[in-house]
């Protein structure tokens, strides 16, 4: 999987997952990420501040490590928001 590349858990992951079947916690995750674009995706500062937010609504206490390894995993992916073919390959990392 590309996010163990970064040294990004399983288990971190597994348990986000878990945490994002919440229908409230879900659409309190869609409403940060709303209007994101490529350029936000694309600034390491944006970038992390967003995992600190998303890490605190889904109540996971993060090591700066581990929120290094997330913010290099997202600018290295290029993530075009728009762009259909680049969701669809982050949606299969993360089945």
């Amino acid at each position: 999987m590309g996010y163990q590349q970064y040294g990004i858990s399983p288990q971190l992951v597994a348990r986000i997952k878990l945490k994002m079947k919440n229908p409230a916690t879900k659409e309190r995750i869609k409403k940060l990420i709303d209007g994101v674009n490529k350029q936000d995706l694309q600034d390491p500062a944006r970038v992390q501040r967003m995992v600190k937010s998303a890490s605190s609504i889904l109540n996971e206490k993060l090591t700066g490590a581990e929120e290094g390894q997330i913010v290099r995993f997202v600018l290295a992916q290029k993530i075009d928001p728009n762009n259909t073919f680049h969701l669809i390959k982050l949606w299969g990392m993360f089945r």
